[in-house]
């Protein structure tokens, strides 16, 4: 293992944990980074611990947001229900600047650690079309990165990885087979329970437990019902 260092968003999810796998596989010691934003779905968190645990990072840290002091969204708003039928458009799941704020910050910590690559799990194929899980996005922000901070403007580019954002999730369920991810750590749904729990009705649960039948792969996924009932 070298000494290059990586800063990786973790939320404890499906593709946030391929995502840890993958900078790990291309050699990085990995400093993981979750938030605690006033989501609904706060197993997660104790997923992104399990995660980091299993796969063994340098250092995990967790910090603490108030974006349900914001709202806006149906995670971080409980009077906004999570849609459990396909929409149109962009869902009440978006959560306002997300991604934005949660680069930012991995990029804070990235400068203070020396560290230059920030790994995040975005994927603009299956995906609930938020508009911060784009290529454009990623790239654009990568260009702030390199114009916002003392590393940047001294010559010490800055890169922001996004290893899944072009893949199918049976693609990323695949790879993440290859490179050890247990994905029954993981937590992707929208409202699961305190015990992460999945409703499999979510966007996020369709989403995740299609991605594992077109990869062939079992699904791990805990129910708060039968395994697989509710999910369409």
């Amino acid at each position: 293992m070298s000494d290059k260092r990586a800063v990786v968003l973790l939320s404890g999810g499906l593709d946030s944990a391929t995502a840890l796998a993958v900078a790990r596989d291309q050699g990085y010691l990995c400093h993981a980074l979750s938030f605690d934003y006033g989501q609904r779905h706060a197993a997660e968190l104790e997923a992104a611990k399990r995660v980091a645990r299993h796969l063994g990072v340098e250092e995990h840290r967790v910090l603490r947001l108030g974006l349900e002091e914001i709202g806006g969204s149906a995670l971080t708003d409980r009077a906004i229900e999570v849609p459990e039928t396909p929409q149109e458009g962009i869902p009440v799941t978006y959560v306002p600047a997300r991604n934005t704020v949660f680069l930012a910050l991995a990029l804070g910590w990235a400068e203070v650690l020396g560290a230059r690559e920030i790994f995040i799990g975005v994927n603009a194929v299956d995906y609930s079309g938020y508009p911060d899980c784009r290529p454009e996005f990623i790239d654009a922000f990568e260009r702030l990165a390199n114009l916002a901070t003392k590393a940047g403007v001294e010559g010490e580019r800055f890169h922001v990885r996004a290893p899944l954002v072009q893949m199918t999730k049976a693609e990323i369920i695949a790879l993440g087979g290859r490179l050890g991810v247990d994905y029954s750590l993981t937590v992707s749904c929208y409202q699961a329970d305190e015990e992460g729990r999945a409703c499999g009705r979510c966007d996020s649960c369709r989403l995740r437990a299609a991605g594992f039948a077109a990869a062939g792969v079992p699904d791990p996924t805990r129910y708060r019902k039968e395994e697989g009932e509710g999910v369409s």
